[in-house]
């Protein structure tokens, strides 16, 4: 799109639990046709943010705008166009497949010709229609969350909110509930997918690292790896050794096991002190093409190193 429609907008939105903030000036649009990864940890903001979005919680301060309308004013329209599906269980565990589908319908108020149209669509393409006698609770996994978004895109939202969707899925029902996505991206819905796996952001058309209720940088997965600078470093050598020498080093950004090795992240320019102490204690060791997970935790120690002082919890 040219001219890409603004489905989501939050302006310097913060949330704070008596002295603990759990969001802090966060500021964020997400586009039709677009999937936008909020990526972080645990506490770090991501259900509290989703929430807001949602008007489910009032914000501290800021703004949030959905499909234009204030999810905290009077009109509620804005209800109609939001399918959101939280990180908790949701649904009725003793109704069936079938069951807990109509129960949505009968939410969303959909006419009877149309609720049957949208669930026998959705059952085809969750694949989930020779299980639709089944109960909620006897599902796996898998067909649990995609039931579950079957159940919040019933009503053909504009805006789906996503709170760790993917969490304890196994990787083929993960790659088909992405699939599941994509089809209906096409038809210019607008998407946040909060997560803590790192390796879901590229899955994304941009993303937002967020730590401790700051957002520490945004963009797409792609040019933001394009643009990190930081040397990375493939290390062998005995682990115990290697790893209590990098903790002395200084320009040691942050470090990782990677099955026998460890993969570090060094500050340009500090690359020949760190090497000439490894290789000190005999490890070898050779660059490597930084990963988004390397990314994100050289961007929480510049975090933590900017404001040590700060405590902010989700």
């Amino acid at each position: 799109m040219s001219d890409p429609e603004v489905r989501i907008e939050a302006t310097d939105l913060r949330r704070k639990f008596e002295a603990r903030v759990a969001v802090d000036g966060l500021t964020l649009r997400v586009t039709a046709g677009e999937i936008y990864g909020l990526v972080g940890p645990d506490a770090a903001g991501k259900t509290t943010t989703l929430r807001m979005l949602a008007g489910l919680l009032d914000p501290s301060g800021g703004s949030v705008r959905l499909i234009g309308l204030d999810p905290f004013g009077k009109d509620a329209s804005f209800r109609e166009a939001l399918g959101y599906m939280p990180q908790e269980y949701s649904l009725y565990g003793d109704l069936t497949v079938a069951e807990n589908l109509a129960f949505y319908g009968e939410m969303f108020c959909l006419p009877r010709d149309a609720y049957r149209q949208r669930r026998e669509r959705l059952l085809g393409i969750t694949r989930l229609a020779e299980f639709k006698d089944r109960r909620a609770e006897a599902l796996s996994g898998g067909m649990y969350k995609k039931l579950a978004l079957a159940c919040a895109l019933l009503h053909e939202p504009k805006v789906l909110l996503l709170d760790e969707p993917t969490n304890g899925v196994d990787p083929v029902s993960r790659r088909e509930f992405w699939d599941l996505l994509h089809e209906f991206l096409s038809e210019g819905m607008a998407i946040v997918f909060a997560t803590p796996n790192m390796d879901e952001a590229a899955r994304c058309h941009r993303v937002g690292l967020l730590f401790e209720g700051k957002l520490l940088e945004e963009g797409q997965p792609s040019k933001m790896l394009e643009a990190f600078h930081d040397p990375v470093f493939r290390v062998r050598g005995e682990r115990a050794k290697v790893a209590a020498a990098l903790e002395k080093q200084p320009g040691v950004l942050a470090f990782t096991p990677a099955g026998a090795e460890l993969r570090v992240v060094v500050r340009r320019g500090d690359e020949q002190a760190v090497v000439s102490a490894l290789s000190g204690l005999g490890a070898q060791t050779s660059p490597v093409t930084a990963s988004f997970e390397e990314l994100f935790l050289t961007r929480v120690h510049e975090r933590v190193e900017a404001k040590p002082e700060e405590k902010i919890a989700s």
